[in-house]
């Protein structure tokens, strides 16, 4: 990847600008595009160029005309920063809901004409906006993002590991999954009730497993809560509670859920008689191999059967 056009000096950029590798020319020219209107109007008859270039590309006015009139790339060209204010209002009003959400999107805005434009947002869609992500440590561009009725733009904040915590509980109360699920990835300081609902919502899944290994998911209590839950998933956390007795993580241990089984034979506090047992069990072998409780020399014996110098 070529670097950014603004970190290369002039006389590089002109030798990369012409190249005889057409690729090297091109991302030259895309990087180009930013800051010169006639690079864009070379760019725009390319295929594998069009699209990034009205995306990005300063424009003359009279080629975003002919693209909007001959409805060229126009979601593209939507988020163009140099798109003229006439034009951004006709694509808000685009019969193409892509256009549309993407002019919704557009930093200039402010929240009352942003949400005057009628645009749909998939439940499940993760926000990716530019503008905001280039901002995730900007306060002023998070709390516009975070405190806007926008869907995708709270969702792109709610990446941000650098929320102060009153937009962090905003976000936390937004009645969001998808903004939860961020939050437990992104945030150190994502609530325990914010991580418990995607657990309890995704069991099993990456952002199930990012939840629950956050640091401020909860421990204690865990036992008492889950050791008898109907979902195994559940049961599981009951191995993460600091209380939980010996005698039930060795009746986990031949709990019906393989990943339940499989925590408990990881845990040091198995009875020994027991993780002895779980070294010849196949699903649980890898687990109680990594028990910390396993004896030193019958660690030796389980690396020297595998094939591993002790």
């Amino acid at each position: 990847m070529l670097p950014a056009a603004r970190a290369v000096p002039p006389g590089d950029r002109s030798a990369l600008l012409a190249d005889s590798d057409p690729a090297v020319r091109r991302a030259a020219a895309l990087g180009e595009c930013r800051r010169d209107a006639r690079v864009t109007a070379e760019l725009l008859p390319d295929p594998e160029s069009a699209a990034e270039a009205l995306r990005h590309g300063v424009l003359h006015r009279a080629d975003a005309e002919r693209c909007v009139a001959g409805r060229t790339h126009l979601a593209a060209l939507a988020e163009n920063p140099s798109l003229p204010a006439d034009l951004v209002e006709r694509l808000a009003v685009d019969p193409e809901g892509d256009v549309r959400l993407a002019v919704s999107l557009r930093p200039e805005l402010d929240e009352k004409r942003r949400m005057l434009i009628h645009f749909t947002v998939d439940a499940l869609t993760r926000g990716d906006v530019r503008w905001v992500r280039d901002g995730l440590a900007d306060p002023e561009v998070l709390r516009r993002a975070a405190t806007s009725a926008h869907p995708l733009l709270r969702r792109t904040a709610a990446q941000s590991p650098h929320l102060p915590p009153d937009l962090l509980d905003l976000l936390a109360r937004a009645e969001d999954p998808v903004v939860e699920n961020l939050l437990g990835v992104y945030h150190p300081d994502t609530p325990e009730e914010v991580l418990m609902r995607v657990y309890a919502r995704l069991g099993g899944t990456f952002s199930a497993w990012m939840a629950e290994t956050h640091p401020r998911f909860p421990r204690e209590g865990l036992a008492a809560r889950y050791a008898d839950h109907p979902d195994g998933n559940y049961r599981r956390l009951a191995v993460r509670d600091p209380a939980a007795t010996p005698q039930l993580i060795e009746r986990l241990s031949h709990d019906p859920e393989v990943w339940t089984r499989q925590a408990a034979a990881e845990d040091p506090r198995l009875p020994l008689h027991r993780l002895r047992e779980a070294l010849h069990v196949p699903e649980l072998a890898s687990s109680a191999g990594a028990n910390p409780a396993l004896p030193e020399d019958e660690m030796t014996a389980v690396l020297e059967r595998a094939g591993i110098p002790g």
